[in-house]
C-alpha cells in the first residue's frame, strides 16, 4: 500500500575507516582515512598499489571457521554487518513473522577472489582441482542467501547487481516491497570485496583508477581538479527496514524515514556517465517527486563523488540542473575521500552516512581538496565538516551500465 511509510531501524557498516556504524561514522566526521598501501598481495607489478582494506576483521566472531571457509570475502562482510544490525535493531526473530522479514543485499562483483583462486586451481591441475564449493562461494546471491539462511528469514529475498548503484537500488526495491505490503521488514545494502589482482587490474587498465602511489591517504579527493581515479575499497553497509506501524508495535527506536526513490538509466554508455548530466538529473527529481518534498527541503546531498574526471563534473551537472540557484545553497560531500570506493557498498555505507548526519546535526567533510575545479562550483565542505542540522538528506549513487539510484531519507518525527 503506498500510504506505508517505511522507517530504518538499525544500521551496521563494515568498511576501511571502522567496523561498526559508530567507528566508520567517527572516522568520517574526524577526517580519517582508511586508504593506505594494499597489504593482502603483491602489488609490485601494478600502477596502482592501494587501496581502502577492510583491517582487524574476524569472521569467526559471527560464524564458524568450517562455515566462514566456504563463504567468499562478501559474504563475510555482509554476515558482520546484518548481525550488527539486526542486534541493535532489537528485533525479537522469535516474537515476528519470519515470512514476512525478508532479504535484499548485492554485490557488484561477488566472489571474484574465490572466482579467481579456483581459475588458478583449474589451470594449475585441471578440473579435479575446482572446489565443489566454488558456484555458492562465489555468485552474487549468496550474501543475501545466507544472512536469510543464518537468520531463519523467510520473507522476499534476492540480489541486485548494478555495479556502483547496487546498495541503493537494495535499499529502495526493499522500500518499496515494505510500501506494497510484501515484507513488514526487510534486511537491505550491499557488500564487496573486490581487491583481487583481476579487479585491481581491470580497472587499472581501464585507468580509472588514482595512482597517487606516494599519499595514497590522500589519494581520493573529490571534486578537486587535480584529481586522478577512484580509489578501490571493501565493505558492507546494512539497513532494517520496516513499516512505520511494525516498528510502532515492537517498541523499536526510529532512525529515520526512507521517503523517496529514484531510478533510471543513462542509457549512453558502458562506463561514462551521460554527458549533460541528464539521466542522474531525473533519478534526483524523481525520487523528489516521491518524497512529495520540495527542492528547497533538501538539507543535505551525499554526492557519488568518485573522484574521477567525468563523474564528478556531470554530478555537478545533475545537481544545478534539478535544484537550479539553490544548489549553491546545499552543503554537499563525498565521504569517498576517505572510504574509497566499495562499489555495491557505496549506495549503503553512505546513505548509512547521511542517517548519522541527520541524527547528529553534522555533515561530514569533503576530504583531501586542495584545488578548486571550475567546472565543480557547488558548497562541497571542504577538508571539515560541519554543525549542520539536516532534516531531509538524499544520497546519490550510479554504476557502470547507466544505472542511477537515488534516495531521500528523512529525520524521523512521529
Amino acid at each position: 500500500m503506498d500510504s506505508t511509510r517505511v522507517v530504518v531501524t538499525a544500521t551496521g557498516i563494515i568498511s576501511p575507516v571502522g567496523n561498526s556504524t559508530t567507528s566508520a561514522w567517527d572516522s568520517v566526521i574526524n577526517g580519517r582515512s582508511g586508504i593506505a598501501p594494499i597489504q593482502e598481495f603483491d602489488t609490485s607489478s601494478f600502477r596502482t598499489k592501494f587501496a581502502g582494506e577492510v583491517k582487524d576483521f574476524d569472521i569467526t566472531e559471527y560464524i564458524s571457521a568450517k562455515q566462514a571457509r566456504r563463504l567468499d570475502g562478501f559474504c563475510h562482510y555482509a554476515i558482520a554487518a546484518a548481525a550488527e544490525a539486526v542486534t541493535h535493531s532489537g528485533i525479537d526473530l522469535e516474537k515476528v513473522d519470519r515470512d514476512r522479514v525478508g532479504v535484499y543485499v548485492g554485490s557488484g562483483i561477488g566472489g571474484i577472489k574465490t572466482f579467481e583462486k579456483q581459475c588458478e586451481n583449474y589451470f594449475g591441475g585441471g578440473p579435479g582441482r575446482v572446489s565443489p564449493f566454488l558456484i555458492p562461494t562465489f555468485i552474487t546471491d549468496m550474501a543475501s542467501g545466507m544472512i536469510s539462511i543464518i537468520h531463519d528469514l523467510r520473507g522476499p529475498n534476492f540480489s541486485i547487481v548494478s555495479a556502483c548503484a547496487t546498495g541503493s537500488h537494495a535499499i529502495g526495491e526493499a522500500f518499496w516491497t515494505i510500501k506494497r505490503g510484501d515484507a513488514d521488514v526487510m534486511i537491505t545494502g550491499g557488500s564487496e570485496a573486490c581487491l583481487a589482482h583481476t579487479g585491481l587490474s581491470g580497472f587499472s587498465k581501464m585507468k580509472a583508477l588514482s595512482e597517487r602511489n606516494d599519499d595514497p591517504a590522500r589519494a581520493s579527493r573529490p571534486f578537486d581538479a587535480t584529481r586522478d581515479g577512484f580509489v578501490m575499497a571493501e565493505g558492507a553497509g546494512i539497513l532494517v527496514l520496516e513499516s512505520l506501524d511494525h516498528a510502532k508495535q515492537r517498541g523499536a527506536e526510529i532512525l529515520a524515514e526512507v521517503i523517496g526513490y529514484g531510478a533510471n538509466a543513462d542509457a549512453y554508455h558502458m562506463t561514462a556517465p551521460r554527458p549533460d548530466g541528464d539521466g542522474a538529473g531525473k533519478a534526483i527529481t524523481n525520487a523528489i517527486r516521491r518524497a512529495g518534498i520540495a527542492l528547497e527541503d533538501v538539507d543535505y546531498i551525499n554526492a557519488h563523488g568518485t573522484s574521477t574526471p567525468l563523474n564528478d563534473k556531470y554530478e555537478t551537472m545533475a545537481i544545478k540542473s534539478v535544484f537550479g540557484d539553490h544548489a549553491y545553497k546545499i552543503p554537499v560531500s563525498s565521504t569517498k575521500a576517505l572510504t574509497g570506493h566499495t562499489l555495491g557498498a557505496a549506495g549503503a555505507v553512505e546513505t548509512i552516512f547521511c542517517i548519522q548526519a541527520l541524527n547528529q546535526s553534522i555533515v561530514p567533510g569533503t576530504f583531501n581538496y586542495e584545488t578548486p575545479d571550475p567546472d565543480c562550483d557547488l558548497d562541497y565542505i571542504v577538508n571539515e565538516s560541519r554543525d549542520c542540522e539536516v532534516k531531509v538528506a538524499l544520497n546519490m549513487n550510479f554504476g557502470f551500465g547507466g544505472h542511477n539510484a537515488v534516495l531521500v531519507v528523512r529525520k524521523f518525527e512521529g
